[in-house]
């Protein structure tokens, strides 16, 4: 089972697994376009924010981040009873999972991409939040594979589109390129010198001479 939450700003999805096994199959099936929190040094929820494509960490609505932050926090047996506590946040992608770690332990990829930011304790904000909690059964994996197939189509479809925009231009620079070429436009089969006039002109005064004269 998944919880899921809608912001305050009702733009965006946020999830969270029942426990620890539950987020075993978040960590392992969750969607490029996610962002994962957590309390920093304390057992909690984990929690995801889902971005919409082509979003970065800063890109995420400053209301959303305390939402996310809020929960995380409320979601936290130890954390919810303190004033406050500092929230680790980083993309789905991010996440590094070994065969060493324990259920709902996690590592990183790159700690440096890892971000950390204080949180109070707003219960207002967690309220609001729970009013929109909906219990589901999600099958994370088909959804993992039927959002990775989209994201293949739109790249193949990307891939298409600049190949063909390239075709469209190489066409017009060469279209340009011919337009200011000195080869065509200095071409003597298309062009007639001063000589050629006068010789063509003496011909014909010649022919017209022969003509009256005959």
């Amino acid at each position: 089972m998944v919880f899921y939450f809608t912001t305050r700003c009702g733009n965006y999805t946020i999830y969270m697994g029942k426990d620890k096994y539950e987020n075993e199959d978040l960590i392992k099936y969750g969607l490029p376009e996610d962002c994962w929190f957590h309390v920093d040094d304390l057992s909690s929820a984990h929690v995801y924010l889902r971005l919409k494509p082509g979003m970065t960490l800063d890109d995420i609505p400053e209301d959303c981040l305390t939402d996310c932050c809020s929960l995380v926090k409320a979601n936290s047996i130890q954390g919810c009873k303190m004033s406050s506590v500092y929230i680790v946040y980083t993309r789905w992608k991010n996440l590094k999972k070994t065969s060493s770690m324990v259920d709902g332990q996690v590592g990183f990829h790159r700690p440096e991409n890892v971000r950390r930011v204080k949180v109070e304790k707003n219960n207002p904000i967690v309220n609001s939040l729970n009013k929109t909690k909906k219990e589901l059964y999600p099958d994370l994996a088909k959804e993992q594979q039927n959002r990775l197939r989209e994201i293949q189509l739109e790249m193949k479809e990307k891939r298409k589109a600049e190949e063909k925009q390239k075709k469209l231009d190489d066409l017009e620079k060469a279209r340009i390129k011919e337009e200011r070429s000195y080869d065509r436009i200095m071409n003597e089969n298309n062009m007639t010198s001063n000589t050629d006039i006068q010789a063509t002109a003496d011909a014909t005064a010649a022919e017209e001479y022969e003509d009256d004269f005959f």
